[in-house]
Protein backbone atom coordinates (compact mmCIF):
# COMPACT_ATOMS: atom_id res chain seq x y z
CA UNK A 1 0.00 0.00 0.00
CA UNK A 2 1.35 3.42 -0.97
CA UNK A 3 1.87 5.93 1.79
CA UNK A 4 0.90 9.55 1.24
CA UNK A 5 3.77 11.89 0.47
CA UNK A 6 4.67 14.45 3.11
CA UNK A 7 3.26 17.91 2.38
CA UNK A 8 6.10 20.45 2.38
CA UNK A 9 5.75 23.79 4.18
CA UNK A 10 7.83 26.98 3.89
CA UNK A 11 7.70 29.73 6.55
CA UNK A 12 8.81 33.30 5.80
CA UNK A 13 8.96 35.98 8.51
CA UNK A 14 11.60 38.50 9.51
CA UNK A 15 10.99 37.82 13.20
CA UNK A 16 12.90 34.72 14.29
CA UNK A 17 10.59 34.21 17.25
CA UNK A 18 7.64 33.82 14.88
CA UNK A 19 9.50 31.31 12.69
CA UNK A 20 10.69 29.28 15.66
CA UNK A 21 7.26 29.43 17.27
CA UNK A 22 5.50 28.08 14.20
CA UNK A 23 8.09 25.35 13.74
CA UNK A 24 7.89 24.13 17.33
CA UNK A 25 4.27 24.62 18.41
CA UNK A 26 2.27 23.42 15.40
CA UNK A 27 1.73 19.62 15.25
CA UNK A 28 2.86 19.35 11.64
CA UNK A 29 3.02 15.54 11.60
CA UNK A 30 -0.66 15.38 12.56
CA UNK A 31 -1.46 16.90 9.17
CA UNK A 32 1.14 14.92 7.21
CA UNK A 33 3.31 18.01 6.87
CA UNK A 34 6.93 18.99 7.34
CA UNK A 35 8.54 22.44 7.50
CA UNK A 36 11.31 22.09 4.92
CA UNK A 37 12.69 25.65 5.26
CA UNK A 38 12.19 29.01 6.91
CA UNK A 39 13.45 32.36 5.72
CA UNK A 40 13.95 35.84 7.25
CA UNK A 41 12.94 37.78 4.13
CA UNK A 42 11.07 37.43 0.88
CA UNK A 43 14.12 37.06 -1.34
CA UNK A 44 15.49 34.12 0.63
CA UNK A 45 12.01 32.64 0.84
CA UNK A 46 11.72 32.76 -2.97
CA UNK A 47 15.11 31.06 -3.31
CA UNK A 48 13.99 28.38 -0.84
CA UNK A 49 10.73 27.93 -2.74
CA UNK A 50 12.60 27.20 -5.98
CA UNK A 51 14.76 24.61 -4.21
CA UNK A 52 12.10 22.80 -2.14
CA UNK A 53 8.86 23.37 -4.15
CA UNK A 54 6.62 23.39 -1.02
CA UNK A 55 2.86 22.98 -1.38
CA UNK A 56 2.18 25.44 1.46
CA UNK A 57 3.78 28.84 2.10
CA UNK A 58 3.14 30.78 5.32
CA UNK A 59 4.45 34.32 4.95
CA UNK A 60 4.51 37.61 6.77
CA UNK A 61 3.36 40.52 4.62
CA UNK A 62 5.90 43.20 5.59
CA UNK A 63 9.44 41.85 5.16
CA UNK A 64 12.75 43.25 3.89
CA UNK A 65 14.19 42.56 0.42
CA UNK A 66 10.83 41.35 -0.93
CA UNK A 67 7.48 41.67 0.83
CA UNK A 68 4.94 38.89 1.25
CA UNK A 69 2.72 40.25 -1.52
CA UNK A 70 5.49 40.11 -4.11
CA UNK A 71 6.53 36.68 -2.82
CA UNK A 72 2.93 35.47 -3.18
CA UNK A 73 2.78 36.84 -6.74
CA UNK A 74 5.96 34.98 -7.70
CA UNK A 75 4.84 31.75 -6.02
CA UNK A 76 1.43 31.82 -7.68
CA UNK A 77 3.04 32.58 -11.03
CA UNK A 78 5.31 29.54 -10.71
CA UNK A 79 2.87 27.15 -9.02
CA UNK A 80 -0.78 28.28 -9.02
CA UNK A 81 -1.91 25.43 -6.75
CA UNK A 82 0.38 26.40 -3.86
CA UNK A 83 -1.58 27.26 -0.71
CA UNK A 84 -0.53 30.57 0.84
CA UNK A 85 -1.34 31.83 4.34
CA UNK A 86 -0.56 35.48 5.00
CA UNK A 87 0.50 36.65 8.45
CA UNK A 88 -0.36 40.27 9.09
CA UNK A 89 -0.76 42.96 11.70
CA UNK A 90 -3.88 45.15 11.86
CA UNK A 91 -2.22 47.91 9.87
CA UNK A 92 -1.51 45.49 7.00
CA UNK A 93 -5.15 44.78 6.18
CA UNK A 94 -5.02 46.49 2.76
CA UNK A 95 -1.99 44.40 1.86
CA UNK A 96 -3.82 41.28 3.05
CA UNK A 97 -6.63 42.08 0.65
CA UNK A 98 -4.08 42.34 -2.18
CA UNK A 99 -2.79 38.92 -1.22
CA UNK A 100 -6.26 37.41 -1.25
CA UNK A 101 -6.80 38.78 -4.76
CA UNK A 102 -3.59 37.03 -5.82
CA UNK A 103 -5.02 33.73 -4.62
CA UNK A 104 -3.88 33.44 -0.99
CA UNK A 105 -6.01 30.94 0.93
CA UNK A 106 -6.34 33.06 4.03
CA UNK A 107 -4.68 35.46 6.43
CA UNK A 108 -4.08 35.45 10.16
CA UNK A 109 -3.47 38.38 12.49
CA UNK A 110 -0.16 37.65 14.19
CA UNK A 111 -1.24 39.46 17.31
CA UNK A 112 -4.49 37.58 17.79
CA UNK A 113 -4.82 34.27 15.96
CA UNK A 114 -5.66 31.09 17.86
CA UNK A 115 -3.91 27.78 17.23
CA UNK A 116 -7.25 26.28 16.19
CA UNK A 117 -7.59 28.83 13.40
CA UNK A 118 -4.28 27.88 11.77
CA UNK A 119 -4.81 24.18 12.35
CA UNK A 120 -8.24 24.41 10.75
CA UNK A 121 -6.60 25.74 7.59
CA UNK A 122 -3.94 23.02 7.68
CA UNK A 123 -6.57 20.31 8.06
CA UNK A 124 -8.41 21.71 5.03
CA UNK A 125 -5.18 21.81 2.99
CA UNK A 126 -4.36 18.23 4.00
CA UNK A 127 -7.68 17.01 2.58
CA UNK A 128 -7.30 19.04 -0.61
CA UNK A 129 -3.70 18.06 -1.25
CA UNK A 130 -4.31 14.38 -0.52
CA UNK A 131 -6.60 14.15 -3.57
CA UNK A 132 -4.50 13.18 -6.62
CA UNK A 133 -4.65 15.82 -9.33
CA UNK A 134 -5.61 14.75 -12.85
CA UNK A 135 -2.54 13.56 -14.72
CA UNK A 136 -1.79 16.09 -17.43
CA UNK A 137 1.49 16.23 -19.30
CA UNK A 138 3.33 19.19 -17.88
CA UNK A 139 2.18 18.45 -14.35
CA UNK A 140 3.76 15.01 -14.15
CA UNK A 141 6.66 14.62 -11.79
CA UNK A 142 10.14 15.14 -13.19
CA UNK A 143 12.80 14.22 -10.63
CA UNK A 144 10.31 15.18 -7.93
CA UNK A 145 9.41 18.53 -9.52
CA UNK A 146 6.62 19.36 -11.92
CA UNK A 147 7.64 20.13 -15.45
CA UNK A 148 5.97 23.52 -15.16
CA UNK A 149 8.31 24.35 -12.26
CA UNK A 150 11.34 23.27 -14.28
CA UNK A 151 10.27 25.43 -17.20
CA UNK A 152 9.64 28.44 -14.97
CA UNK A 153 13.02 28.06 -13.25
CA UNK A 154 14.84 27.71 -16.59
CA UNK A 155 13.17 30.69 -18.25
CA UNK A 156 14.00 32.84 -15.22
CA UNK A 157 17.63 31.71 -15.02
CA UNK A 158 17.38 29.68 -11.80
CA UNK A 159 17.99 26.13 -13.06
CA UNK A 160 18.89 24.21 -16.23
CA UNK A 161 17.05 20.99 -15.33
CA UNK A 162 14.39 21.71 -17.94
CA UNK A 163 17.00 21.28 -20.71
CA UNK A 164 17.65 17.64 -19.78
CA UNK A 165 13.95 16.99 -19.34
CA UNK A 166 13.17 18.41 -22.78
CA UNK A 167 15.86 16.22 -24.34
CA UNK A 168 14.46 13.13 -22.62
CA UNK A 169 10.84 13.81 -23.57
CA UNK A 170 11.74 14.72 -27.14
CA UNK A 171 13.28 11.26 -27.49
CA UNK A 172 10.40 9.46 -25.77
CA UNK A 173 6.78 10.59 -25.23
CA UNK A 174 7.09 13.74 -27.36
CA UNK A 175 8.76 11.99 -30.28
CA UNK A 176 5.48 11.88 -32.28
CA UNK A 177 6.80 9.25 -34.70
CA UNK A 178 9.59 11.57 -35.78
CA UNK A 179 7.28 14.33 -37.02
CA UNK A 180 8.31 17.99 -36.73
CA UNK A 181 6.45 19.72 -33.90
CA UNK A 182 5.01 23.14 -33.14
CA UNK A 183 5.14 24.84 -29.75
CA UNK A 184 2.15 27.04 -28.93
CA UNK A 185 1.90 29.59 -26.14
CA UNK A 186 -1.77 30.02 -25.26
CA UNK A 187 -2.63 33.22 -23.32
CA UNK A 188 -5.92 33.16 -21.43
CA UNK A 189 -5.75 36.49 -19.56
CA UNK A 190 -9.29 37.88 -19.30
CA UNK A 191 -10.89 34.60 -20.38
CA UNK A 192 -13.42 32.85 -18.20
CA UNK A 193 -12.48 29.48 -16.74
CA UNK A 194 -9.16 27.81 -16.05
CA UNK A 195 -6.55 27.09 -18.72
CA UNK A 196 -7.33 23.37 -18.59
CA UNK A 197 -10.94 24.00 -19.60
CA UNK A 198 -9.73 24.85 -23.08
CA UNK A 199 -8.32 21.37 -23.64
CA UNK A 200 -10.41 19.08 -21.48
CA UNK A 201 -12.43 18.18 -24.58
CA UNK A 202 -9.52 18.64 -26.96
CA UNK A 203 -10.99 16.65 -29.81
CA UNK A 204 -11.66 18.24 -33.18
CA UNK A 205 -13.23 16.42 -36.12
CA UNK A 206 -12.66 13.18 -34.25
CA UNK A 207 -8.98 13.89 -33.63
CA UNK A 208 -7.54 13.75 -30.08
CA UNK A 209 -5.25 16.78 -29.82
CA UNK A 210 -2.40 15.53 -27.62
CA UNK A 211 -3.70 16.81 -24.31
CA UNK A 212 -0.76 15.14 -22.63
CA UNK A 213 1.76 17.60 -24.11
CA UNK A 214 0.63 20.62 -22.09
CA UNK A 215 2.80 22.66 -19.69
CA UNK A 216 1.04 25.21 -17.44
CA UNK A 217 2.87 28.50 -16.90
CA UNK A 218 1.19 30.51 -14.17
CA UNK A 219 -2.53 31.07 -14.16
CA UNK A 220 -2.90 32.78 -17.53
CA UNK A 221 -0.56 30.97 -19.92
CA UNK A 222 0.25 27.45 -20.99
CA UNK A 223 2.47 25.83 -23.58
CA UNK A 224 1.16 23.16 -25.94
CA UNK A 225 3.39 20.86 -28.00
CA UNK A 226 1.81 19.34 -31.10
CA UNK A 227 3.00 17.21 -34.01
CA UNK A 228 2.70 18.77 -37.44
CA UNK A 229 -0.20 16.48 -38.37
CA UNK A 230 -2.37 18.06 -35.63
CA UNK A 231 -1.82 21.72 -36.49
CA UNK A 232 -4.83 22.31 -38.75
CA UNK A 233 -7.17 20.76 -36.20
CA UNK A 234 -5.56 22.74 -33.36
CA UNK A 235 -5.90 26.03 -35.24
CA UNK A 236 -9.57 25.28 -35.96
CA UNK A 237 -10.18 24.51 -32.28
CA UNK A 238 -8.48 27.73 -31.14
CA UNK A 239 -10.44 29.86 -33.60
CA UNK A 240 -13.65 28.21 -32.41
CA UNK A 241 -12.75 28.91 -28.76
CA UNK A 242 -11.81 32.51 -29.57
CA UNK A 243 -15.25 33.11 -31.07
CA UNK A 244 -16.65 32.46 -27.60
CA UNK A 245 -13.86 34.21 -25.68
CA UNK A 246 -12.44 37.12 -27.67
CA UNK A 247 -9.50 37.72 -25.28
CA UNK A 248 -7.96 34.32 -25.99
CA UNK A 249 -4.59 34.74 -27.73
CA UNK A 250 -1.89 32.42 -28.96
CA UNK A 251 1.45 32.39 -30.73
CA UNK A 252 3.42 29.48 -32.13
CA UNK A 253 6.83 28.46 -33.40
CA UNK A 254 7.55 25.66 -35.84
CA UNK A 255 8.10 23.34 -37.53
CA UNK A 256 10.80 22.20 -35.07
CA UNK A 257 12.85 19.07 -35.56
CA UNK A 258 14.96 18.69 -32.42
CA UNK A 259 15.12 19.37 -28.68
CA UNK A 260 17.37 22.42 -29.15
CA UNK A 261 14.92 24.03 -31.56
CA UNK A 262 12.08 23.36 -29.10
CA UNK A 263 14.04 25.02 -26.30
CA UNK A 264 14.62 28.08 -28.45
CA UNK A 265 10.91 28.17 -29.25
CA UNK A 266 10.01 28.22 -25.54
CA UNK A 267 12.53 30.99 -24.93
CA UNK A 268 11.37 33.08 -27.89
CA UNK A 269 7.67 32.76 -27.01
CA UNK A 270 8.37 33.62 -23.37
CA UNK A 271 10.37 36.74 -24.23
CA UNK A 272 7.65 37.91 -26.62
CA UNK A 273 4.93 37.37 -24.00
CA UNK A 274 6.94 39.23 -21.35
CA UNK A 275 7.48 42.07 -23.79
CA UNK A 276 3.75 42.28 -24.51
CA UNK A 277 3.05 42.29 -20.77
CA UNK A 278 5.66 44.98 -20.06
CA UNK A 279 4.35 47.42 -22.67
CA UNK A 280 0.69 46.44 -22.86
CA UNK A 281 0.80 45.65 -26.57
CA UNK A 282 0.97 42.62 -28.84
CA UNK A 283 2.97 42.06 -32.01
CA UNK A 284 -0.09 42.97 -34.08
CA UNK A 285 -0.46 46.39 -32.41
CA UNK A 286 2.78 47.80 -33.84
CA UNK A 287 4.31 47.67 -37.34
CA UNK A 288 6.73 44.78 -37.65
CA UNK A 289 9.91 46.95 -37.69
CA UNK A 290 8.84 48.69 -34.47
CA UNK A 291 8.03 45.40 -32.75
CA UNK A 292 11.46 44.06 -33.79
CA UNK A 293 13.12 47.22 -32.49
CA UNK A 294 11.47 47.05 -29.06
CA UNK A 295 12.24 43.33 -28.85
CA UNK A 296 15.88 44.10 -29.67
CA UNK A 297 16.03 46.55 -26.75
CA UNK A 298 14.31 44.06 -24.46
CA UNK A 299 16.63 41.18 -25.39
CA UNK A 300 19.80 43.27 -24.87
CA UNK A 301 19.12 45.49 -21.83
CA UNK A 302 22.78 46.41 -21.25
CA UNK A 303 23.44 47.51 -24.84
CA UNK A 304 23.56 51.23 -25.60
CA UNK A 305 21.66 51.42 -28.87
CA UNK A 306 21.55 54.60 -30.92
CA UNK A 307 18.61 55.45 -33.17
CA UNK A 308 20.80 54.73 -36.22
CA UNK A 309 21.91 51.36 -34.81
CA UNK A 310 18.36 50.13 -34.27
CA UNK A 311 17.06 51.59 -37.52
CA UNK A 312 19.75 49.66 -39.39
CA UNK A 313 18.89 46.46 -37.53
CA UNK A 314 15.24 46.64 -38.65
CA UNK A 315 15.95 47.80 -42.20
CA UNK A 316 14.77 51.43 -42.07
CA UNK A 317 16.46 54.78 -42.52
CA UNK A 318 17.08 56.79 -39.35
CA UNK A 319 14.45 59.43 -40.17
CA UNK A 320 11.78 56.94 -41.29
CA UNK A 321 12.37 54.83 -38.19
CA UNK A 322 12.15 57.83 -35.83
CA UNK A 323 8.86 59.01 -37.34
CA UNK A 324 7.34 55.51 -37.39
CA UNK A 325 8.50 54.76 -33.83
CA UNK A 326 6.92 57.89 -32.34
CA UNK A 327 3.69 57.34 -34.25
CA UNK A 328 3.39 53.71 -33.11
CA UNK A 329 4.68 53.97 -29.53
CA UNK A 330 3.55 57.50 -28.71
CA UNK A 331 6.96 58.84 -27.66
CA UNK A 332 10.40 59.32 -29.14
CA UNK A 333 12.97 56.53 -29.24
CA UNK A 334 15.19 58.39 -26.74
CA UNK A 335 12.33 58.90 -24.26
CA UNK A 336 11.35 55.25 -24.61
CA UNK A 337 14.93 54.15 -23.94
CA UNK A 338 15.08 56.21 -20.76
CA UNK A 339 11.79 54.83 -19.46
CA UNK A 340 12.87 51.27 -20.25
CA UNK A 341 16.16 51.69 -18.42
CA UNK A 342 14.41 53.29 -15.45
CA UNK A 343 11.93 50.44 -15.19
CA UNK A 344 14.78 47.93 -15.31
CA UNK A 345 16.69 49.87 -12.64
CA UNK A 346 13.62 49.93 -10.36
CA UNK A 347 13.32 46.16 -10.60
CA UNK A 348 17.02 45.46 -9.99
CA UNK A 349 17.11 47.77 -6.96
CA UNK A 350 13.94 46.31 -5.48
CA UNK A 351 14.31 42.60 -6.20
CA UNK A 352 18.08 41.96 -6.12
CA UNK A 353 21.11 42.61 -3.95
CA UNK A 354 23.31 43.64 -6.89
CA UNK A 355 25.77 46.45 -6.26
CA UNK A 356 25.26 49.85 -7.90
CA UNK A 357 28.12 49.08 -10.29
CA UNK A 358 26.49 45.80 -11.34
CA UNK A 359 23.14 47.54 -11.89
CA UNK A 360 24.85 50.28 -13.89
CA UNK A 361 26.38 47.62 -16.15
CA UNK A 362 23.11 45.72 -16.57
CA UNK A 363 21.21 48.85 -17.54
CA UNK A 364 23.91 50.07 -19.91
CA UNK A 365 24.54 53.20 -17.84
CA UNK A 366 28.30 52.94 -17.46
CA UNK A 367 29.59 53.17 -13.89
CA UNK A 368 27.91 53.48 -10.50
CA UNK A 369 28.65 57.19 -10.19
CA UNK A 370 26.90 58.07 -13.44
CA UNK A 371 24.06 55.65 -12.69
CA UNK A 372 23.40 57.32 -9.30
CA UNK A 373 23.32 60.80 -10.84
CA UNK A 374 21.06 59.63 -13.67
CA UNK A 375 18.65 57.85 -11.32
CA UNK A 376 18.38 60.88 -9.04
CA UNK A 377 17.78 63.18 -11.99
CA UNK A 378 14.95 60.91 -13.20
CA UNK A 379 13.30 60.18 -9.84
CA UNK A 380 14.36 62.87 -7.37
CA UNK A 381 16.01 60.33 -5.05
CA UNK A 382 19.23 58.34 -4.98
CA UNK A 383 19.11 54.64 -5.87
CA UNK A 384 20.30 53.79 -2.35
CA UNK A 385 17.39 55.71 -0.84
CA UNK A 386 14.91 54.00 -3.16
CA UNK A 387 16.28 50.55 -2.27
CA UNK A 388 16.12 51.33 1.46
CA UNK A 389 12.48 52.40 1.15
CA UNK A 390 11.60 49.17 -0.65
CA UNK A 391 13.24 47.07 2.04
CA UNK A 392 11.24 48.93 4.69
CA UNK A 393 8.04 48.24 2.76
CA UNK A 394 7.35 51.97 2.50
CA UNK A 395 7.66 53.18 -1.06
CA UNK A 396 5.57 52.24 -4.05
CA UNK A 397 7.26 54.70 -6.41
CA UNK A 398 6.55 52.66 -9.53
Amino acid sequence: METAQTIKVLIADDESIVRKGLRSTVPWQKYGMEVVADAPNGRKAWEAFLVHQPQIVITDIVMPEMDGIELSRKVKGAAPNTRIILLSCHRDFDYAQQGMKLGASGYLLKTAFEDEELEGMLEKFQKELAVPAPVVSGESEANGERLSHLLYAWLNGHSDKFINEMQKRSEEEWRFDGQPVYVYLIKTSGCEGAWLDLLKDAVYDGRQLCERAVIPFGEERFYWILPESHIDAAESLLVEKKSASAKLQWAKRGPLTGAEERLQAFLSLHKEAELEKAYGVSATDWPDPIWKAVKLLYDHPAAEWSVSDVAGQVGLSRSHFSILFKKAVGESFVAFQYKRKLKLAYGLLKDTTLTMQEIAERTGLGDSKYFSKWFKRCTGQTPSHYRAQQKDGVSRTE
